[in-house]
This record gives structure tokens, sequence and C-alpha cells, in this order.
């Protein structure tokens, strides 16, 4: 019998393996005593299950130690009943709403629903949720995420900009952030978006915010060509007197190599640049993000976001370890 373990943010096949709460427990306590996280152990026949198996060994941990293993039908039942829908993998806020509108307020009610309706109604991704919670595998341990149909990188400033340099410094950051992602995925990008604006908040300050959408002479990946894109956009954009706290950036018109009819009159990406952008990311994963970089981005912007509060890195960051001080 196929059997999946969750451990958050992870998925694992434990089919063929014995005494599975005991491997549960044994592998939260290495966990724990190695990084001192607790996490919850979930087992159950399907991703789907396995998943909310964790959930209910986090809600109710008090009883279950942070194991909890549904393989067992009337265990898998009282946690079915028991879950309200909404706490479902894959089912959001809103999906919850139009759930609920037809009687479908808990896990088992989903699973007990007639998967072709609710495929009718709303899509596969349910219709193999649903099927799943009733306990017949849909889902491929190694399944693989299909490419985004857009990427955004969009950060607030430090501190407000009332100048063009500095912001045109942020967006050329932020497409060297979003170029990476493009690239990790395969995929090349047709159009992009720039937009900015004020703090929307404060009711003191003069409100702007404005984008435009750039169509890129061809399908790329290449960062130097994005990164001209952009920072020439903020130009259509950009007005004096305004005190700007964000730019975005993001990548439009996805498209995998091969899968566009080339123009026998238009350019093409060189097949140089391909190269180049792959030296520049071969470099990177090496020696770290930010070694090799456009000249228009920074290394310490004093625009950065700030991140005075954020949390040391104690897991890894061997900078950032726990100091003992033992008198």
């Amino acid at each position: 019998m196929t059997s999946f373990l969750y451990v958050d943010e992870a998925f694992a096949d434990l089919t063929g393996i014995d005494s599975l709460d005991a491997l549960g427990r044994k592998i939260r306590s290495q966990v724990l005593r190695c990084t001192g996280i607790p996490v919850g152990i979930g087992i159950a026949p399907t991703k789907t299950l396995a998943k909310l198996a964790n959930h209910t060994a986090k809600r109710l941990h008090a009883q279950t130690g942070g194991v909890v293993n549904i393989c067992d039908q009337v265990k898998r039942d009282w946690v079915l009943r028991n879950t309200d829908v909404g706490e479902v993998w894959g089912v959001g806020q809103r999906m919850k709403v139009h759930l609920n509108t037809l009687g479908i307020k808990s896990a088992m009610d989903l699973a007990k629903a007639d998967a072709w309706s609710l495929r009718k109604h709303f899509s596969v991704v349910i219709e193999k949720t649903a099927r799943e919670l009733a306990g017949t595998p849909c889902l491929e341990l190694d399944e693989l995420d299909l490419p985004k149909q857009e990427i955004c990188c969009s950060r607030m400033f430090g501190k407000r900009l009332e100048e063009l340099p500095p912001i045109k410094e942020a967006v050329a950051t932020y497409m060297m952030r979003a170029s990476e992602k493009l690239r990790a995925q395969n995929s090349l990008c047709k159009k992009i978006r720039v937009s900015i604006r004020t703090g929307m908040f404060n009711p003191e300050e003069a409100k702007y915010a404005s984008s435009v959408v750039v169509d890129l002479p061809y399908p790329t990946d290449d960062v130097r060509l994005l990164t001209k894109a952009a920072v020439d956009a903020l130009d259509r954009v950009f007005r004096p007197g305004f005190n700007y706290s964000k730019a975005e950036v993001m990548l439009l018109n996805l498209c995998q190599p091969g899968e566009y009819t080339d123009d026998l009159f238009a350019a093409s990406q060189p097949a140089e640049a391909t190269r180049v952008m792959a030296v520049l990311d071969q470099i990177n994963g090496r020696w770290g993000r930010g070694t090799l970089r456009s000249a228009s981005v920074p290394s310490c912007p004093d625009w950065a976001m700030r991140r005075d509060l954020m949390s040391q890195s104690y897991t890894t960051r061997l900078d950032q370890l726990w100091t003992v001080n033992c008198h």
C-alpha cells in the first residue's frame, strides 16, 4: 500500500516501510534535536491526506505528540469529519465560500462529493483534491510545478525617494532578481510592466501611482535587454515632486523556447546572449547571488528595504549561530 509522509514543506514516499508511527516520531525528534524547530508529521495514503494529517498533528499537538498517521480508515474519517474544508490543501478562502454554498463544509463533505461535478463546477484541481481526500492518489511524489505565466519582483524602499536615479537603481535591482527567476524556469519574456507609486496611507503625502507596459523586440531572458527596457520606461511614468515608496517590475507573456513562432524578418535573441546568461547564473550559483551583476545594480544601496527587525538565520548562516557563554 502506498503511503506518503509530510514533514513541513517536504514529502516522502514510505511505500514498503513498516512501523510508520515510530519512523515519524524518530524524524520529528531528530529535526527538533538538530535544529530546535518543532515540526508536524503527517502520514497518509495520499499527498493531500498527508498534508491534512500534518495540520492535525500541529492543531492537536498535546494529544498527538506532533505525529498523526491516518492510513487507518477509522482515524482518517475522524480527521476528515473534524476538519473545516477551508483547511484542506488547495482550498482557499474564496473556494471555501463556493463550496459552503453547495453544503460542503468539512473535509469529509468534500471527500464524499461527486468528483466529476466538482470538476464541472470548478476545476480539475478541486476534483483531484476530492479524490485524494477519498483515498485515491492523484498527485505524484515528484510532480513538477508548471512554469509561471508571470513573474513579479516588488519591494518597498527603505526611505522615500524623490529623484529618478535611485529609483532606476531599484528597478534595475528588481529586474536582476526577476530575470534570475525567469531563467530558472527556462522561460522567455515578451513584454514587461514597470510600476512606481507613493505611499498610500499618509494623508499628508501627495498620492501618485503609474505603470507602463513595454513590448520587447523579441522573447528574451537577457537581463541586459530587460533592464534597459525597464529603466528607460521609468522616464515615461516618473513625475517630479512626489515621495516614492515602492517600485515593481513584472515579466509578462512568458513562453518556453520553441513555444512561439519566430518572425522571419524580426530579430531574435543572439546565441551569444544565451551563453552569457548561462555563465552569469553559473558564477552567481557558485559564489552567491549578486557576485556578478549589471553595472546599474548597486551593491549596498541606501534605499534598500529596512531589515532592522529581521530574524537571525540561526540554521543557515554560520556567522549567525547562537553563541553560548559558559562561566
